[in-house]
């Protein structure tokens, strides 16, 4: 048993009629870590959600919560799991101080404890303005805000979230989102989401999932790594475009370039390196050498949105 790992996953199948939803996934998940789990609508997100909470079974495969199997060990291991699916399933008749307190004593904690963990999460998840208040009268932000106070009640190692912040606003999803973040380090998150801002801003590490398998599983940093054998160093220099080209001509490390005017007597330099080297103070040395002057220089970067698109249409290709 890994006592670093808080997810592990083997092999995930699941099948429906007609359909298989995971087709054979693996991925592993630290403790400690805010993970994202990426992909389209019909990915297999909530599928895997659902049953690494406990709630669906799985074909086959191995699936292990902080060294408990969940299926053979599935009390054990739902003890340490916090889970909010997409559709809250809040009981909207009931206050949000009774309704917390009902859930803690549901989950095996004793009425004193109770008690504290419902003072301690009202606190933490920002309720405390609407603690007598009817759920069923609570805007969507703060229903999503119960929720995650439910999910995170009985003080669980680990964090389930499936689309937390969907049909919220952006005052409410920026506020969402600073209550994840601060999750991390004392609790294990894993949430899944369609929104690629929403993993950018929030996430420590990435799971892309497409058409049922794991295609990339890596930081943010570490898929921008992966795609750096095209990334470009821009400058924008005041000098002769025949010059800029000559010189650019002569420096080793510059596999490719362009230089195109753009103002004045200015021209944009996208320039390539060799197995995607960071060249941009070799850049800036040159362009201080010869006397001209420089008012940009920077690394293009690609989105999430670019190595997505660039992940699941090399697996659209080879299918």
């Amino acid at each position: 048993m890994n006592s670093w790992l808080m997810i592990e996953v083997q092999n995930l199948v699941k099948r429906y009629a007609g359909q298989t939803a995971l087709k054979g996934i693996s991925f592993n998940v630290a403790r400690g870590q805010v993970v994202g789990l990426l992909g389209s609508n019909g990915a297999g997100k909530s599928t895997t959600m659902r049953i690494l909470s406990g709630f669906l079974p799985a074909t086959s495969g191995v699936v292990r919560v902080a060294g408990r199997d969940v299926f053979s060990e599935s009390e054990e291991a739902r003890r340490l799991i916090g889970y909010m699916p997409e559709n809250n399933p809040l009981h909207v008749d009931m206050r949000v101080r009774d309704y917390l307190k009902f859930r803690a004593r549901l989950k095996g904690l004793s009425p004193r404890r109770s008690r504290e963990r419902v003072d301690v999460v009202i606190t933490q998840c920002g309720l405390a303005d609407v603690t007598r208040k009817i759920i069923g009268h609570l805007s969507k932000g703060y229903r999503q805000r119960v929720g995650l106070a439910d999910a995170l009640v009985h003080e669980p190692q680990l964090i389930i979230l499936d689309e937390p912040t969907i049909g919220l606003d952006p005052h409410q999803i920026r506020s969402v989102r600073s209550l994840i973040k601060s999750l991390a380090g004392s609790h294990t998150v894993l949430l899944s989401t369609h929104i690629l801002p929403e993993v950018e801003m929030t996430c420590s590490r990435v799971l892309i999932l497409y058409g049922g398998k794991i295609l990339a599983a890596d930081t943010p940093e570490g898929l921008q790594n992966q795609m750096s054998g095209d990334s470009q160093v821009v400058a924008e220099i005041a000098a002769p475009r025949a010059e800029i080209e000559a010189c650019w001509r002569q420096v080793p490390e510059v596999a490719q370039f362009d230089v195109v005017p753009v103002d004045g007597e200015f021209h944009r330099c996208a320039l390539t390196a060799h197995a995607g080297a960071d060249i941009r103070s070799l850049v800036y040395w040159t362009v201080q050498e010869r006397g001209w002057m420089m008012r940009e220089l920077t690394r293009s970067r690609h989105s999430l949105e670019d190595i997505y698109v660039r992940v699941t249409q090399g697996d659209q290709e080879g299918a």
